[in-house]
């Protein structure tokens, strides 16, 4: 039965999921022990999160809690399941590292009798609007695996998939929230060229960006359908979609969803 979340690693993600389910009342923060290399970021989390148990490496953390999350960038996840490998018998292990598959998982565990689940999140799992998918190949134990499934629907939306389609959930979601964010900046740059003050720029591109999305997730309409309602005939915004289309906009973001899952897929390799 898991009673402590251990999290190595408190960047924008380990962070992000650690404040959502402290946020959400799925945890309390004393049922948490975190390490990470950057002693500021744990203080910030000490400051955000007031209760919440700081370990001195990620030793201590391995051996205080029943599940630990590691949310290190994939090329440390290796020497940290080295480093707290002779402490594992019996914990239950999550990676959330882009690239890193069971199959390393199960390698990197050898001679333990660790249990491990993959799993990709985003960072809206900060604000409550995160989505992840859960790797069906699996180790855990049901009860552990619905506890896991539990920290991440109280930081948003989840999926339960197999490991073939995780490419894709890297480029989908896992690293979409930057091509989001540089497209909000992109259209705030420009209505602060019309003359808006940047203030409200930035406001009113984010909100049609929310709106939008809400209108795709409550709908149900064809996303092509809710842009043809937009554009009225000989009108403002069927200007600005031919603009967008002569520029290769839709081609430019499948192109670079592409290019992220064929970066995903060159770090499973190694």
């Amino acid at each position: 039965m898991i009673q402590t979340i251990g999290m190595i690693g408190t960047g924008n993600m380990g962070s992000a999921i650690l404040r959502g389910i402290v946020e959400a009342d799925y945890v309390k923060a004393g049922q948490i022990v975190a390490y990470d290399t950057s002693s500021r970021r744990i203080r910030e989390l000490e400051e955000d999160i007031p209760g919440i148990i700081s370990a001195r490496d990620c030793i201590e953390v391995a051996e205080r809690a029943d599940l630990i999350i590691l949310a290190v960038k994939p090329i440390y996840v290796k020497d940290v399941l080295d480093e707290i490998h002779s402490v594992l018998d019996g914990k239950a292990v999550l990676s959330i590292a882009a690239g890193w598959t069971v199959h390393m998982l199960q390698n990197a565990l050898r001679g333990t009798t660790a249990s491990y689940l993959r799993v990709m999140p985003n960072t809206p799992a900060l604000v409550g609007e995160g989505m992840t998918a859960i790797c069906d190949e699996t180790t855990f134990s049901k009860e552990d695996f619905d506890y896991a499934k539990g920290i991440f629907d109280s930081v948003g939306k989840t999926r339960i998939l197999p490991e073939r389609l995780f490419d894709g959930v890297v480029a989908v979601s896992g690293s979409s929230p930057a091509y989001v964010y540089m497209m909000i900046e992109a259209m705030a740059d420009a209505a602060v060229k019309e003359g808006l003050p940047r203030v409200y720029a930035y406001e009113m591109a984010a909100q049609s960006v929310l709106g939008s999305a809400l209108m795709v997730l409550s709908s149900g309409t064809h996303p092509a359908a809710l842009k043809d309602a937009v554009c009225s005939p000989g009108g403002t915004t069927i200007e600005a979609v031919k603009e967008l289309e002569r520029k290769g906009f839709r081609a430019a973001i499948m192109d670079a969803m592409e290019a992220c899952a064929r970066k995903s897929r060159e770090m499973s390799e190694k």
